[in-house]
């Protein structure tokens, strides 16, 4: 068990007990013991937190560890250690890994793994189907029992509606909630990008905005029908935001999640970026329209939390010509200072609501632990100093890859500690 810690003079912010103060934070055997003023602890390490914020650990919903199979691109370790950077105590592992995560010994792997060598909280999400292949379910009793928090078919979504009714049907039997890549494959078949003014001028083949937006409205629906619990991942048009917005107004188990690039960025930026597939995801950029729309979800509750999609590449998946280079870019280290920088700072979003976004809400999306200072809960804690300006290095990155559309920009507000079960997992001052 870790030795007590006394967190002083940071500004608390928890959302969950609505306190925002100027308190100390007393951790005890892994787990929050007084929130208070004024407190002391004989023999505890001090941290310092004069200027900086307090927050309840951040947790991470979608991140791609690509452990076992793809462990030159990341491993269990690295993508932890990326996590703790970037002030996330937790991360929910993505099943496409190599082999697909659709088994019980897989998850078996991955939860002993992580209990060996990350210093996060390590969630496995198992496949919904065998393979991924969208046909015949996977064993959700067995997934569950091995550790599983969700299913999911990650980046391929599934395209019979017939089999995601059963899905969710299934799914609900064990209280896991489906997570699914909301995208229509006939409609965005051969797109590289966001269909629009921007791919006709580059002369890119686009996939357009309701390719995502038709399975969205599929997917509420069958929620709806099911009784069942779906978790739409990494929305990003105006048109899906509004269908979770009505089908959360009619009392559907839907809830949705966010990417800081989605937020920060638009189809633009592979015009300014001049090709570079570090500009490619899936779903692509979207419009300024489209991004307006999502932050504006952010703000009524219509999505749930943000979450990175931290999806690490070789150099030789993404230097190549852009219709052929890899869809994704790391996040897990920037998520916070991008969203600081580019929506606190400028006014658009309240640094109160932005942990929300990422603690608290990721918690109760998917019904994990954390997200709360509490007295009792596990002393997962994130400590962050708004006023502490860097600029994104790739050769600074813990994880293993570097493709980053953010890289040399100057961003205020970063993780200056990560605190996991009362041990501190990452540290900067």
């Amino acid at each position: 068990m870790p030795p007590s810690l006394l967190i002083r003079g940071g500004r608390v912010i928890d959302p969950a007990s609505r306190l925002d103060a100027r308190v100390d934070v007393l951790v005890e055997n892994g787990v929050i013991s007084q929130v208070a003023e004024g407190l002391k602890a004989r023999g505890a390490e001090i941290f310092d937190a004069s200027g900086c914020v307090v927050a309840p650990g951040f947790i991470d919903l979608h991140t791609h560890l690509r452990e076992p199979g793809r462990e030159d691109k990341e491993t269990i370790a690295t993508g932890a250690q990326a996590a703790a950077a970037g002030g996330f105590t937790a991360v929910c592992a993505m099943p496409n890994t190599t082999p697909v995560n659709d088994s019980a010994s897989t998850t078996r792997f991955i939860v002993e793994t992580a209990a060996r060598e990350a210093i996060v909280r390590v969630y496995p999400i198992g496949a919904i189907t065998r393979g991924s292949m969208g046909e015949e379910l996977a064993e959700y009793a067995d997934l569950k029992a091995a550790g599983c928090i969700a299913v999911s078919d990650d980046g391929r979504p599934v395209q019979n509606a017939r089999v995601m009714r059963r899905a969710l049907e299934y799914a609900r039997t064990f209280g896991l909630p489906v997570i699914d890549h909301c995208e229509d494959l006939d409609l965005s078949k051969g797109g590289a990008m966001n269909e629009g003014a921007v791919s006709v001028a580059l002369g890119l083949p686009g996939a357009p905005a309701v390719a995502e937006a038709i399975m969205v409205e599929r997917d509420v629906l069958l929620a709806e029908l099911t009784g069942s619990h779906v978790h739409i991942a990494h929305i990003s048009t105006a048109a899906a935001v509004d269908a979770v917005r009505r089908g959360k107004a009619r009392g559907v188990r839907v809830t949705a999640e966010a990417t800081p690039h989605h937020l920060i960025l638009t189809d633009e930026a592979v015009r300014l970026h001049d090709y570079d597939a570090v500009t490619k995801m899936n779903p692509p950029l979207r419009s300024e329209e489209d991004r307006k729309a999502v932050i504006a979800g952010l703000l009524d509750g219509t999505i749930d939390a943000i979450a990175t999609d931290h999806a690490p590449h070789s150099t030789e998946d993404k230097v190549c010509e852009f219709d052929c280079a890899a869809f994704g870019i790391v996040g897990l280290e920037t998520a916070f200072a991008l969203c600081h920088d580019g929506l606190v700072k400028t006014g658009v979003l309240e640094l109160t609501r932005l942990i929300q976004l990422l603690s608290p809400g990721p918690a109760r999306a998917l019904g994990l632990p954390g997200g709360s200072l509490e007295r009792g809960q596990p002393a997962d804690i994130t400590i962050v100093d708004p006023k502490d300006v860097r600029t994104v290095k790739p050769e600074s990155f813990r994880g293993k890859s570097r493709n980053s559309p953010f890289v040399s920009q100057t961003l205020a507000g970063w993780p200056v500690a990560t605190v996991v079960g009362g041990a501190i997992a990452f540290r900067s001052r």
